[in-house]
């Protein structure tokens, strides 16, 4: 029992009648010599009771021992189970009081005093063990909390509980999104933080937001290496239990790609075989900035002086290395993407073998061309001039010069071929007639005379030089795409000759 309660202890002998008793309290004995004694419970009076029976002085008999046991009150303990006390308009507060001994425990509950009752705005729990209700700044800023303890059908009523101390703000706090570095325009490969803040208070869970979608926990947001992909309006939110700030301002960031460096071969073609140097040239694309330039040489920087062209010769670079280069600047974007490597094993060898492959395929189909050209002009002319090649009949000036041995037929014959003119091409047979015969006259071509053969001869050495050429310039074709190919490494680059 609890000190304040009152406990009645009885004596009763249930036979004859006439008894005395005497009351004991761990062997004192009590004053009162009543059947019942009512004591009202101090700490004091915990112990052993027990009684006698006694008639005409004599004992008779003798109770059995109760031990009563006296608790001092407890204090019920108040517990907010926000984490934070300091709370702000519209926000769900809820408290629990509890007695760590026994049980069947009642509660009321008190606000700067004052006994507080269920409504709509407050809902308190079963036995009154929790409260809870949405702070409001109208009344005071600063609320003070307390709780008590009662028994049921008992009068047992503890004291107060400890005070719980509510901050109640006016409005709720302005969530703030920080970035940094505070720049819009990104580039790929930057690194970018966002922060989500709240100045007041504590206790607070971020939400994160790209694009009106929610994608993250955390108070803070951070990408290493920035994408095309991550362009983008972010928000953030923050967030305690049930209650929820409004969201912070948009930040929009727009993520470019990187721009890309290229090396440039500057030496140009005719000058391969007067040099024993390559000039390289780097340049950033589709940019109009302002650059300096790095150089490396299989992925070590050479050059003290940052500079846009680098030369490449026997001398500091024996081995003809793998170049590559980067554009830098102090403005964003500060750096460019790193070249792809520009090969330079062999190039001005393969140029030269290239060149001179080049030129005389150049030269020998030109050769084979005009080779053409003459031999069809010169066939009509060889046509035209028939009448001298026949070794059959003889001409005019043969027959002047041989008078003697004229033949009146052969004159005839010459006679009518001089004054028919000349015949068409195609007419193979002639035919000579007299009053009782008719002679037919063939032509030496269709002899196969040694001009004739001469022709065919040299018409089919045209046709093989131009077969031959033919298969050359394809060849030349293909050669010239594999050395392009390979001359740096693969790739298939055009080289420029630049001013």
């Amino acid at each position: 029992m609890y000190v304040g309660e009152s406990v009645s202890f009885t004596c009763k002998v249930s036979v004859s009648s006439g008894w005395k008793y005497k009351w004991y309290k761990d062997s004192n004995v009590l004053v009162n010599s009543e059947e019942s004694i009512t004591i009202n419970l101090g700490l004091q009076d915990k112990g052993a009771y027990w009684c006698n029976a006694s008639r005409n002085d004599i004992l008779i008999f003798q109770s059995n021992k109760i031990n009563q046991d006296v608790k001092q009150i407890p204090v019920p303990l108040l517990k907010p189970r926000n984490k934070q006390l300091d709370v702000f308009p519209k926000e769900m507060v809820e408290l629990s009081c509890t007695m760590l001994l026994d049980s069947g425990w009642t509660y009321t509950w008190y606000k700067d005093g004052k006994l507080i009752q269920a409504d709509k705005d407050v809902v308190i729990g079963t036995n009154g063990a929790t409260i809870s209700f949405r702070s409001d700044p109208s009344h005071h800023k600063t609320q003070n909390y307390t709780c008590k303890a009662e028994l049921k059908d008992r009068s047992v009523h503890s004291n107060f509980s400890s005070k719980v101390t509510l901050i109640v703000y006016d409005a709720p706090p302005n969530v703030a999104l920080l970035q940094s570095p505070e720049y819009s325009l990104m580039h790929t490969g930057d690194s970018v933080s966002f922060r989500c803040d709240v100045n007041i208070s504590s206790g607070w869970k971020f939400l994160w937001f790209k694009d009106g979608d929610k994608f993250e926990k955390d108070d803070h947001h951070n990408i290493s290496s920035a994408q095309v992909k991550d362009t983008g309006i972010y928000t953030c939110q923050a967030e305690r239990d049930s209650f929820r700030l409004e969201k912070s301002q948009d930040m929009h960031i727009e993520v470019k790609e990187r721009p890309q460096a290229d090396v440039i071969l500057l030496t140009g073609w005719a000058e391969v075989f007067s040099t024993d140097t390559l000039v390289l040239m780097c340049k950033v694309k589709e940019s109009e900035d302002k650059w300096n330039y790095t150089w490396f040489r299989e992925r070590i920087a050479v050059g003290e002086v940052p500079t846009e062209k680098y030369t490449v010769t026997p001398q500091n670079d024996p081995d003809q290395s793998h170049y590559t280069c980067k554009g830098i600047r102090t403005e964003r974007p500060t750096y460019s993407v790193e070249s792809l490597p520009f090969k330079t094993k062999n190039l001005l060898l393969k140029r030269r073998i290239l060149l001179s492959v080049s030129g005389c395929l150049f030269f020998g189909i030109i050769l084979a061309f005009l080779g053409c050209i003459y031999f069809k002009v010169r066939k009509p002319v060889v046509a035209e001039e028939r009448p001298e090649e026949n070794e059959l009949f003889l001409t005019m000036k043969k027959q002047l010069e041989h008078t003697e041995n004229s033949c009146p037929l052969v004159e005839y014959i010459t006679d009518a071929a001089l004054n028919e003119g000349p015949k068409k091409e195609n007419d193979d047979i002639g035919l000579i007639r007299s009053d009782s015969t008719e002679l037919m006259v063939t032509t030496q071509e269709d002899q196969g005379s040694p001009l004739k053969r001469l022709s065919d001869h040299y018409h089919l050495y045209i046709q093989q030089i131009s077969d031959t050429f033919f298969h050359l310039f394809i060849l030349f074709i293909l050669a010239v795409m594999v050395s392009t190919g390979t001359e740096n490494g693969g790739a298939m680059i055009s080289f420029q000759k630049m001013s």
